[in-house]
């Protein structure tokens, strides 16, 4: 019995309760002690075996070793669960950082119709340049000629 509770104990305390529960049968109920406060309570499940004193020399320690197993398998699971949740929410962090710095410097860089006015080579300066494509919402559309403008330099 105490060889099957050897890898429960190496992890936290164990109580182990032993009564009499009628004229012919002891109830033998192991419980073991939750390591920390924030520790999952399904970690502190106790076990609990009636039988007479004969069953419980035949059947208790095989029991015993298969409650220790599930418990160690459990603890196991949730651990990795816990690390699961924990990297995915520190991902969406990043993911949520990353676009939010993403929006932060878009709205920081220049418009690009001021830099492409500044882009004109110098030696078209000079010559009487053919009207040029605009683009808009739309598409590109060529350019109104001069004397579309109404007075007061305003185009329709």
């Amino acid at each position: 019995m105490f060889t099957e509770l050897m890898p429960l104990l190496a992890q936290r305390t164990v109580l182990i309760t032993v009564v009499r529960d009628s004229d012919n049968t002891i109830r033998a109920t192991v419980v073991p002690k939750r390591t920390s406060e924030t520790e999952n309570t399904a970690l502190s499940t106790p076990l609990s075996f009636v039988g007479t004193p004969e069953a419980l020399d035949r059947d208790f320690a095989k029991e015993l070793a298969g409650y220790v197993d599930t418990h160690r398998q459990l603890s196991s699971t949730l651990a990795q669960a816990k690390a699961e949740m924990e990297a995915a929410a520190k991902a969406a962090q990043e993911e949520a950082k990353r676009k939010a710095d993403e929006k932060r410097k878009a709205k920081s860089l220049p418009s690009t119709p001021a830099t492409a006015a500044v882009a004109q080579p110098a030696a078209s300066a000079g010559a009487d340049p053919a009207p040029a494509a605009t683009s808009n919402l739309f598409g590109a559309t060529p350019a109104e000629p001069a004397q579309s403008q109404q007075p007061g330099g305003f185009r329709l």
